[in-house]
This record gives structure tokens, C-alpha cells and sequence, in this order.
């Protein structure tokens, strides 16, 4: 099945300002292998580079999401936190923006409560279930509902493990890296020339403080993980299909099998009859002889 999504083209990136790295002393010596060069005291990120990478990660999303794998998306920054909201709920995947809760994979069991709570408190507040309360109640209630949904709003539905973690800005998000290595879960991220990549799965070498920089980044990873969850619904829609298909074969064979067992058990009778009938008429051509002698003696 074709993907159907497509990665931004180096001049793309270019015009959204993905090539421009941090200042040059401020650099961190392990991203020298994807710096083109330096200008002005400013490292020039390499786009080929970043097209080929991005590619990989957008392929590893896509597989992610086909198969059923949860991913999160984390933005924490200002200049993200918006892009992250706006394209995690676009293609269905988890996000945080305010602020990564210390334990949010390695202790899962705490983290879950306060989202079924949540869950709980919207549930209720929906069914008008709040109504006797009193109104100053009421109100510390919208206050912790508010509280929860800034910081596990994101994350309602969320398993154990998820398949997949994005962030923009690794240095800034080293706890949640931490963690996903932690817990296994495979990392992707869009790191400027001033982070550390080491224990990134997936790296993106790019501008990860410009709003257009991270836009085209997060929008072509989004897209693939639009596609995969799509296409993981095609299968599905294709395999309940194939199963419905598969029960009427058999229940066709089922109603066949009987009707030759009938005609097998109907050619049985027609050959028992005409046997009886054959055999019958051997018995009255012998009681004729028989019958013929006894005259004939008699006579005599």
C-alpha cells in the first residue's frame, strides 16, 4: 500500500528557516556530522540531511500508527505548544504542552489515576451531575478540571507504553527522553545544533525555536501518522471483510455438505429398491419352475 504522505523538499525547509542552527559557541560538538557549515558565528544545519531523516522518522511514524501504536507528541515551549495541540489532535495522536509530569511512563499507575479522574470529572460536569452543589463548589471543581486538562488533557486514553515519542527541542524535554529510553519506547526529535542527540532514535537535525521551522517539521510527521492510522482502518475494514466472506464460505459448504449426503442416501434407497425388486422377481421365477414340476409329476 502506497504512503501517502509527503517530506518536505530541502528548498522547503530552507524557506522555512530549518537550516539555521545556534551560534557557534554554543554548540554541542556531537551534531558536528549534520552541520553544513558556518556563517556569521550562526552553524548552517545540512538539509539533505534533514530530508533524508525526517523521511525515516515519518516512515517509523507511519508503521506506528498502522499498526496500532500509540504516539505522543511533546511541545513544551511557546513556540510550539500550539503547532504541537493543533496537529497531534489532527492526526490522533497524544500530546503534552504545558509542562512533562515527572513519571508519566515510569509510573504510569499515579499518572493514570489523575486521567480517569479527569475523565470522570468531564463526564459528570457534561451529565449536570454538579448541579447541587453549592456554586463555590462548583467552582473549584471547573478549577481542578481546568488544572488536570492543562497538564493530562492531552494524554486521555493513554496505555502503559505508547509506540512512539516526538519532541521538539530534546534539551528542553530531557525528562520525557529520559524516560521514553527508559521505558523502551523509541524516540523522535527536532534537535538543534546545541543539543545532544545521544540515545535519539530518530534524529531531525533542524531549527527548533523558529515557528515556521518547527510547523513544517510537526506537519510532516503529523501527516504520516494520519496516514498510518488510516490505513491501519483500511486493513481492518479489509480483514472484517475477508472474515465475513470467510463465514459465508463455510456456511455455503455446510449447506452443501447435507445436500450430497441426501442425494447419496436417496441413490442408496433407489439401489436397495430395485434390488428387492430383482431379487422378488428371482423368487417368483423359481416358485414358477417349482410350481411347473409339481404339475408335471402329478400328471405322470
Amino acid at each position: 500500500m502506497a504512503k501517502s504522505y509527503k517530506i518536505p523538499k530541502p528548498k522547503d525547509l530552507l524557506s522555512a528557516g530549518v537550516h539555521f542552527g545556534h551560534q557557534s559557541r554554543r554548540w554541542n560538538p556531537k551534531m558536528e556530522a549534520y552541520i553544513f557549515d558556518q556563517r556569521k558565528g550562526i552553524h548552517i544545519i545540512d538539509l539533505e540531511q534533514t530530508e533524508k531523516l525526517l523521511k525515516a522518522a515519518c516512515d517509523f511514524l507511519y508503521d506506528t500508527a498502522k499498526s496500532g501504536g500509540q504516539v505522543i507528541f511533546v511541545g513544551t515551549k511557546r513556540q510550539a505548544a500550539e503547532i504541537i495541540t493543533i496537529e497531534a489532535k489532527r492526526c490522533g495522536a497524544l500530546f503534552v504542552t504545558e509542562r512533562w509530569l515527572g513519571g508519566t511512563l515510569t509510573n504510569y499507575k499515579v499518572v493514570s489515576q489523575n486521567i480517569d479522574g479527569l475523565v470522570d470529572f468531564l463526564r459528570k460536569r457534561e451529565n449536570d451531575e454538579f448541579g447541587h452543589y453549592t456554586k463555590k463548589e462548583r467552582l473549584m471543581i471547573d478549577r481542578k478540571i481546568e488544572r488536570l486538562e492543562k497538564f493530562v488533557g492531552g494524554l486521555i486514553g493513554l496505555k502503559s507504553r505508547p509506540g512512539a515519542l516526538f519532541v521538539v527541542d530534546a534539551r528542553r524535554e530531557k525528562t520525557a527522553v529520559r524516560e521514553a529510553l527508559r521505558m523502551g519506547v523509541p524516540v523522535i526529535a527536532l534537535i538543534d545544533t546545541n543539543s545532544d542527540p545521544t540515545g535519539i532514535e530518530y534524529i531531525v537535525p533542524g531549527n527548533d525555536d523558529a515557528i515556521k521551522s518547527i510547523a513544517i517539521v510537526v506537519k510532516a510527521l503529523a501527516d504520516a501518522v494520519f496516514a498510518g492510522y488510516k490505513d491501519m482502518g483500511k486493513e481492518a475494514d479489509k480483514k472484517v471483510k475477508e472474515e465475513v466472506e470467510a463465514a459465508a464460505r463455510a456456511a455455503q459448504a455446510s449447506e452443501e455438505v447435507p445436500a450430497e449426503l441426501e442425494n447419496v442416501v436417496q441413490e442408496v434407497e433407489v439401489k436397495t429398491e430395485l434390488k428387492e425388486i430383482e431379487v422378488e422377481g428371482e423368487l417368483k421365477s423359481k416358485r414358477g419352475q417349482v410350481t411347473e414340476k409339481a404339475e408335471v409329476i402329478v400328471t405322470e
